[in-house]
């Protein structure tokens, strides 16, 4: 359904406040578990754009998960990526932005193997 702004020039009145300044350096990276329906959406996190793929498995990624009965037995080798909606192979030694993401990326994965609740 179309929205229609009842001042003119609307854009210039609203202050947006989740640009890439407002993180300190840092970006904000959106991931999510698919076929995971304890989890309904996909998790912000700011993360230095410097940090390494691997650092955001391990540090990030799957503390956050950990709370589900499967997380134990993802096999991170295994696990297929998608970032911003394209398959990817992320380099694990490289950073963040050199594997391609940016501000308000958004990361999902998917765990062969594990396939959900939802989806066995």
């Amino acid at each position: 359904m179309p929205v229609t702004a009842i001042v003119p020039d609307y854009e210039s009145y609203v202050e947006i406040r989740d640009v890439q300044k407002n993180f300190h350096g840092n970006i904000l990276v959106f991931v999510h578990w698919e076929q995971h329906l304890s989890f309904c959406s996909a998790i912000a996190f700011p993360l230095p754009p410097t940090m390494p793929f691997d650092a955001l498995v391990s540090d990030v990624i799957a503390p956050h998960y950990a709370a589900h009965p499967d997380a134990a037995k993802i096999d991170w080798t295994k696990a297929v990526w998608s970032i911003d909606g394209e398959i990817a192979t992320p380099d694990f030694n490289a950073s963040l932005v050199e594997n391609g993401l940016h501000h308000k990326s958004l990361i999902r994965f998917w765990t062969p193997g594990l396939p959900g609740i939802a989806y066995s």
